[in-house]
């Protein structure tokens, strides 16, 4: 199927989302990789089950999308009506499919558990649909087409819907319809606040061609841009997105952190491993997120070697050698006070460099001296220690993301 520009509808189904007791992952997901391929999401909705807002969502979003993707109400439990819905609203009779059914079987029988009649009702599926094998559980996904429209339902699961749009899904829809090329490249800067990075970016945005835009992504300590260009061929479109990212880069050079869209705790590892380097935390308030965010990068066993959570006074000074009358002098948030934690970190952990984090994260604990939001950064090594202060304004999980994130780019200004 032929076509300029293709858009897409992403409906999510289940009363939790509609609650706020789940956050919906999934469209999000969804819409980078359907952009990612050309099609744009033209609208997401999020409905209960109910057999008539189900409906209604159909009919509505396949008025303006060619394709309609579905996620929810596929489980085993008598609150999952997508199924029986969907066979009743494309003509259908819900039939039994013989792998899905054996998939099943094996599931319970390799764990020594007898399979429920509602288990095994897993494999009816509408006999108008053309069944999408689920690797990764046992609910199967079903495609639809409809007066030209293709309709998909999925799992809500967001490891199964994954799974089911890798290895089904995004494949079918490419051969299905001709989509316009769309290359993205991410500039990630930090140091600079939004409306002055857009100062400077004046003349670069007046000087793109039509076919490229500009995105400003404000993230936790730093800003990513992403260029995106359209066009009909791959090799041109990615040239001359190319030709633009590169004055993009130059004229930012002084803030930019990564040139590709990926979290600082990887680019810390990038120019760790390069040196031959490793790193430890000390963390206080962060509680471990800073150790966290190293430890989700693959490969960070080769620079990344521990942490000493030292929540509790006593920690920081029974284990990193923090001195009692330090923390008396200057109290527990203070510049003395996570320098004396570097220098004990980087003796038990045997680390190149070492990032250590004492703050206030609230909602209470705050003085007038030291108001919530009041965090302290070291990052040293042997030959070097600085002390950063900073003063968040957020709530307590967001004052400890960026506590993270700031304590991060400071090592990085160090390792440099």
């Amino acid at each position: 199927m032929e076509g300029q520009k293709v858009v897409a509808s992403i409906i999510t189904i289940g009363d939790e989302l509609l609650i706020g007791q789940t956050i919906d992952t999934n469209s999000a997901w969804m819409a980078q990789q359907l952009n990612a391929m050309g099609i744009w999401v033209h609208r997401r909705v999020a409905i209960g089950d109910v057999k008539e807002a189900i409906v209604k969502a159909l009919d509505d979003e396949s008025a303006l999308s060619p394709i309609v993707l579905i996620t929810g109400g596929l489980g085993p439990t008598a609150d999952d009506i997508t199924k029986p819905t969907l066979a009743e609203y494309f003509g259908g009779t819900l039939v039994r499919d013989e792998a899905t059914f054996k998939q099943v079987m094996e599931f319970f029988e390799s764990r020594g558990l007898p399979p429920l009649q509602r288990n095994m009702d897993q494999a009816l599926v509408p006999d108008v649909c053309t069944v999408l094998h689920n690797k990764r559980g046992t609910a199967p996904g079903m495609w639809f087409e409809k007066d030209g429209k293709v309709f998909v339902s999925m799992p809500g699961v967001p490891f199964e819907m994954k799974g089911l749009m890798e290895d089904h899904v995004l494949p079918r829809l490419k051969q299905y319809f001709q989509t316009p090329v769309v290359v993205h490249q991410t500039l990630i800067i930090a140091g600079m606040g939004e409306s002055f990075v857009a100062e400077r970016l004046v003349d670069f945005e007046a000087q793109l061609p039509a076919n490229i835009k500009l995105a400003y992504l404000p993230s936790l300590g730093t800003i990513k841009l992403r260029l995106t260009a359209h066009g009909q061929d791959k090799l041109s479109t990615a040239a001359s997105l190319s030709m633009q990212f590169h004055k993009l880069k130059d004229i930012l050079s002084d803030i930019v952190i990564a040139d590709q869209d990926q979290p600082i705790a990887a680019v810390i590892g990038q120019l760790l491993q390069a040196k031959g380097k490793t790193v430890g935390t000390a963390e206080s308030c962060t509680g471990g997120y800073i150790a966290h965010s190293m430890t989700s990068v693959p490969g960070s066993s080769a620079w990344y070697r521990g942490s000493v959570i030292s929540y509790a006074n006593e920690i920081k000074t029974r284990i990193l050698g923090v001195k009692p009358e330090t923390l008396a002098a200057h109290g527990a948030v203070s510049e003395a006070v996570v320098k004396e934690m570097v220098r004990g970190a980087l003796a038990h952990l045997q680390t190149d460099y070492v990032i250590a984090v004492s703050g206030i994260m609230g909602p209470d604990g705050g003085t007038p001296e030291k108001p919530v939001g009041t965090v302290w950064i070291g990052v040293g090594s042997a030959t070097e220690t600085v002390a950063v202060k900073f003063q968040l304004r957020y709530d307590r999980y967001l004052n400890i993301q960026m506590a993270a994130a700031y304590a991060m780019s400071e090592l990085r200004k160090i390792i440099l």
